[in-house]
């Protein structure tokens, strides 16, 4: 039988405070992991981990912002404090803050979006991979997007972090994977969150944007959590290196 059974292990989720975050720890957490939530706000984090724990399921929250790496080392110190090991890690967690052409772009725009969605996931592998390592191995998600492949208007700097976090996705597994830890990339197409609420609230852009979707709609959070659970899971055992596109059929 297909094992999506994850009792017993330690997932951290990033970026788990809401949309594709929190839909893929709700999902993990119902399969027996014990999810660790990481977001910037520990706040917002409580009230994902009151719905896990209604659930039956185990969570707990810490506050880490991507963009810092003296936060990502404290994180890692804690869960090798609280918990000694790490199998199942999602790199959730990303920022836009600039939406419009590429010319009109400055440093900051730059600069946060790598910190967060290139720089933060890295370092975030390089330190789940020492403890997964350490005890015989684990799975790794980068969460990336169809932006990745085929950039989209008015988020080229985006884009452009997307498509290097595919790459990073690939160069991680192919070194990790003698160590027995997996690495895939989940890229999703247009998912109804507050992430992209830019795009969802202007109608003309949403109009465009459903156009370019065989199935004519934008996805909800929970359509991605699935795709996640099987790259995590031991049904995926043979699998590294790859991008699973739950896009609706944009990419086609």
């Amino acid at each position: 039988m297909t094992n999506f059974s994850l009792n017993n292990k330690i997932a951290l989720i990033t970026g788990a405070s809401r949309g594709i975050g929190e839909a893929i720890a709700l999902l993990l957490a119902e399969n027996g992991a014990h999810v660790i939530l990481v977001s910037r706000k520990i706040e917002a984090l409580e009230g994902v981990a009151q719905k896990i724990r209604e659930k039956g399921g185990q969570a707990t929250p810490i506050a880490c912002h991507m963009g810092k790496l003296d936060e990502i080392e404290n994180l890692f110190n804690q869960v090798k404090e609280r918990f000694g090991t790490l199998d199942i890690l999602i790199n959730n967690a990303a920022t836009n803050p600039y939406f419009g052409d590429m010319i009109g772009a400055n440093e900051g725009h730059w600069d946060k979006t790598f910190d967060v969605n290139l720089k933060g996931p890295f370092f975030m592998v390089q330190n789940a991979a020492k403890l997964m390592a350490a005890s015989g191995g684990g799975s790794i998600v980068n969460v990336a997007s169809v932006n990745g492949i085929k950039p989209a208007p008015f988020q080229g700097i985006y884009s452009i972090g997307k498509a290097a976090l595919i790459m990073m996705t690939k160069a991680y597994a192919r070194e990790l994977a003698d160590m027995n830890i997996r690495v895939n990339a989940l890229v999703p197409g247009l998912t109804a969150t507050k992430f992209s609420q830019a795009i969802m609230d202007n109608e003309d852009i949403y109009n465009y944007a459903v156009s370019q979707i065989p199935q004519k709609r934008a996805a909800q959070p929970e359509e991605m959590a699935g795709a996640a659970l099987y790259l995590v899971s031991d049904a995926s055992s043979f699998t590294t290196g790859i991008c699973l596109t739950c896009d609706g059929g944009q990419l086609i």
